[in-house]
């Protein structure tokens, strides 16, 4: 049975301005002529598979090839270096991970529920730091994940859901797009086996196995298909290596850790209440839903291991925990604002909830509008390169810094797009008395001198020239000191560091 016309309206009205609002969120973003933060990485990677290159062969960073595959084919698209159509790309994805979860809150409750927990995702997802606008990992795995927890949690009365072999590939494609997202399938697979589950649905423990083995046979067979392509690309046992074996923790940073959680939480205290009121609440907001509950719990629970698994706790990393808390909270807000459910305290009155959100709404996009703004410019080193060198020149940055082989249009002369399998540089932040030097990939300086026999850096750019920031001065590093003093001149010096050119 169809809406009344006016209720009709209302949904379509209400469905449009929360997708104005999802772009007028990005919209910092959808304006800004430079790669985010962390798609810089993917970026380099992704234009070496435009230009024939292969993942960890020509291009080495440590996410899974799905992700290097989806940003190499919107750049085969749309052209390389075209950041606006990237980050247009992002909102699509954005709008289309709130599709997914308004599916699931109009399954579980109704379709005011579908809509705020749509609202939640669209206003927190890049909650409060700019960098978290990034078509980074979290945001790419997190679509998945959520239509896998669609079809999962749709009705219906067969005794087989073999439609549970999409929600497995799903899975499979979020960890291929993001390691943490591998642990997102776990509560799924548990959901399936529950006796609450069955119960509901009036099947067997023989039937719930089954469906819990069609799901795992779905996610088993896009890894599979995934390891034959990498197989016959010659690259299977280095994407195993960077993506699964190359992630020690060598510290954990628990200040940061502390200071990052305790800031989401300050933040995102609208979802995080809804959610606990909402599980608490005495008039059984999730009577007859215990199974999908317990299913979003342990999501929840699944996607705080996934945000705290590197010890790194970087903002974006906290991306992943939004889905579960917006579904979590959205059947509460649902009968705060369109039931008679009195409030636990007055911060939660419907009009002052409304300003909460808006107030936090407008906060965000001036972090946003005011942290992108003063990096709208090219580096000074990438404009220097993109005039000086020629199209076809290779070069080479020391350090941290791969963006400005994207500001400078060139291509990577080494598989090292960043320095730390050569230097050992420690993720998260630099750890005092540490000697890096001891966690040097094996082998990494021999792979270096060879790359730069196949194809020699026209211009290398030293990031660590500065003695009183420098973190891994090439002073430390006899091979590329040896080399630089032999081959190479110093040409320029700029905000980044020195450049120098082949002699």
């Amino acid at each position: 049975m169809g809406l009344p016309t006016d209720s009709l309206r209302r949904f379509r009205l209400a469905s449009l301005g929360i997708v104005v609002l999802t772009i007028a969120i990005r919209l910092p973003a959808l304006v800004y002529p430079r790669p985010i933060d962390s798609e810089a990485m993917y970026s380099v990677v992704a234009n070496e598979i435009v230009d024939g290159g292969r993942p960890y062969a020509d291009a080495v960073e440590r996410k899974p090839p799905l992700l290097f595959w989806t940003y190499a084919g919107i750049f085969e698209v749309t052209g390389k270096f075209n950041w606006r159509a990237l980050h247009f790309v992002a909102l699509l994805w954005t709008l289309s991970a709130m599709a997914g979860l308004y599916v699931i809150g109009r399954n579980l409750f109704n379709r005011n529920t579908g809509l705020i927990a749509a609202l939640f995702y669209s206003l927190f997802q890049p909650w409060w730091y700019w960098k978290n606008l990034s078509f980074d990992g979290e945001m790419l795995m997190n679509l998945p994940i959520i239509w896998a927890w669609a079809i999962a949690f749709r009705n219906s009365s067969s005794r087989v859901r073999l439609e549970l072999f999409a929600a497995g590939v799903l899975l499979g494609a979020a960890f291929l797009l993001k390691q943490p997202a591998a642990i997102a399938a776990v509560p799924l697979g548990v959901y399936l086996l529950l006796p609450s589950y069955r119960a509901s649905r009036s099947l067997t423990r023989t039937n719930s196995v089954i469906q819990a083995a069609i799901f795992t046979i779905g996610f088993l067979s896009v890894l599979g298909l995934v390891a034959i392509v990498l197989w016959k690309q010659g690259i299977l046992r280095d994407a195993f290596y960077w993506t699964i074996a190359d992630h020690d923790i060598p510290h954990v940073f628990w200040e940061a850790g502390m200071l990052h959680t305790l800031a989401f939480l300050v933040v995102c205290f609208p979802l995080a209440i809804g959610a606990i009121l909402g599980c608490r609440d005495k008039t059984e907001i999730w009577a007859g839903r215990s199974p999908q509950q317990i299913a979003l719990l342990g999501l929840l629970a699944a996607s705080v291991i996934g945000a705290a698994a590197g010890a790194r706790f970087y903002f974006h990393y906290y991306i992943q925990i939004i889905p579960p808390l917006v579904l979590l909270a959205a059947p509460y807000y649902d009968r705060r604002w369109f039931g008679t459910m009195e409030p636990a305290c007055w911060l939660l009155r419907p009009k002052i909830t409304y300003a909460w959100l808006a107030l936090i709404g407008i906060a965000f996009s001036i972090s946003d509008w005011t942290g992108l703004a003063s990096r709208r410019i090219p580096s000074q080193a990438g404009r220097y390169l993109f005039k000086h060198s020629a199209s076809a020149d290779r070069i080479f940055v020391w350090g941290q810094s791969e963006g400005i082989y994207l500001d400078a249009h060139r291509r990577p002369a080494c598989r090292y797009i960043t320095t730390f399998p050569l230097t050992g540089h420690i993720f998260g932040g630099t750890v005092p008395g540490f000697d890096t030097r001891s966690r040097i990939l094996r082998g990494a300086w021999a792979t270096l001198e060879q790359d730069f026999a196949r194809h020699p850096p026209k211009y290398i750019i030293d990031v660590e020239s500065d003695p009183k920031t420098a973190e891994n001065p090439v002073t430390n590093f006899p091979i590329l000191a040896k080399l630089l003093n032999k081959r190479y001149q110093p040409v320029a010096r700029t905000d980044e560091g020195m450049i120098y050119r082949m002699r």
